[in-house]
């Protein structure tokens, strides 16, 4: 009953995606919302930023129709429905970084406060296990925002947000549902709803895209990451757990630490855009885009399967092993300068 259940919940997200978003290029191309090319990003013609709509039609419509939404879930997409319209007030007529943040912390208000899902323990990580409250709740919000803004910053090259985000949800989606646990087993038909709704996206966005994901849907699959994320922690179904959902992260996590420290020791803003993330790296080594997003998701895939076949190997080795990998990667993509031609937005 359960796989009719993700069956209908798949199809019903993926078909509403694949067929509204056609509609959405379409009424973009007539009204002018698309996004202008500049010396930041790689596509050269005038293309929308809208295909987070189609995410999110597909994405909630299956979910409120086939889903369980105890456990956290309804509260959850109420978070994505304040950063809906928060993305696509932006996608539409820009707003200032300080309105996007507040549209953030609501939706972490939200979960955190009211549905309680929050990051409760730190498994024994530098001998820290269960946290006061006030400490989860600022460690909660610190996971929520930054996984969030991290998958945000991924989305530069046509495909590789979609792509890395079906990968990771993929992955969590599968835990819940086969740990059999009541308290977190309908998260895995979250994973189902979002992959639907992000496969019939990808179908318009793979280069050369037709469209473009936009704040509207990397802000809505960062935050249903984020919740995910924190959940399969508090699951504690797979030993390490804290270590292992860092890995399952590791290319948005990794881009985004890596960029942000760049800039600071570069003396600017880490918020500053520039052409220091991964894909600008991988694109410098003389891969197309398609190469560079098919890198990047082997990439994670392959330190997905670290960390889960080593998962006995406690935290704090998982930790230094995935740092370890970290400062190689990024001491060997720091031997390519970006190619002047070959910009993304972040």
């Amino acid at each position: 009953m359960k796989f009719f259940t993700y069956l209908l919940s798949f199809s019903w997200s993926f078909f509403i995606a694949l067929f509204a978003i056609p509609s959405i290029v379409y009424v973009a191309h007539l009204k002018n919302i698309l996004d202008q090319p500049n010396k930041r990003t790689v596509h050269v013609s005038l293309t929308p930023r809208l295909g987070g709509l189609g995410v999110f039609a597909g994405f909630m419509s299956a979910l409120t129709i086939f889903g369980d939404l105890s456990n956290g879930v309804q509260q959850v997409l109420a978070g994505c429905v304040i950063l809906f319209f928060g993305g696509l007030k932006d996608d539409l007529v820009s707003i200032s970084a300080f309105k996007k943040f507040f549209m953030q912390v609501l939706a972490t208000g939200v979960v955190m406060f009211i549905a309680d899902i929050r990051v409760t323990s730190f498994q024994g990580i530098f001998g820290i296990n269960e946290l006061p409250d006030g400490l989860s709740y600022g460690f909660t919000f610190f996971t929520i925002v930054g996984i969030t803004n991290a998958i945000n910053l991924i989305d530069g090259l046509d495909g590789l947000a979609g792509t890395i985000v079906t990968i990771v949800v993929s992955t969590f989606g599968f835990f819940f549902w086969y740990a059999h646990l009541d308290q977190y087993s309908n998260y895995a038909g979250v994973a189902v709803c979002l992959i639907g709704g992000l496969l019939g996206f990808l179908r318009y966005n793979f280069y050369k895209a037709r469209i473009f994901m936009g704040d509207t849907g990397s802000l809505l699959c960062g935050f249903v990451v984020s919740i995910m994320a924190i959940q399969f922690i508090e699951m504690r179904f797979v030993p390490s757990s804290p270590a292992v959902a860092l890995g399952v992260l590791f290319v948005p996590l990794f881009d985004t630490i890596r960029v942000s420290l760049i800039r600071v020791l570069n003396g600017v803003s880490p918020f500053a855009p520039d052409k220091n993330h991964i894909h600008h790296r991988v694109l410098a080594m003389g891969f197309s885009q398609v190469s560079t997003v098919v890198i990047l998701g082997l990439l994670n895939v392959l330190v997905i399967l670290f960390v889960f076949n080593f998962s006995h190997w406690g935290n704090l080795n998982l930790l230094l092993c995935l740092l370890g990998f970290s400062v190689v990667l990024s001491a060997v993509l720091g031997q390519y300068s970006t190619k002047s031609k070959s910009t993304v937005s972040s």
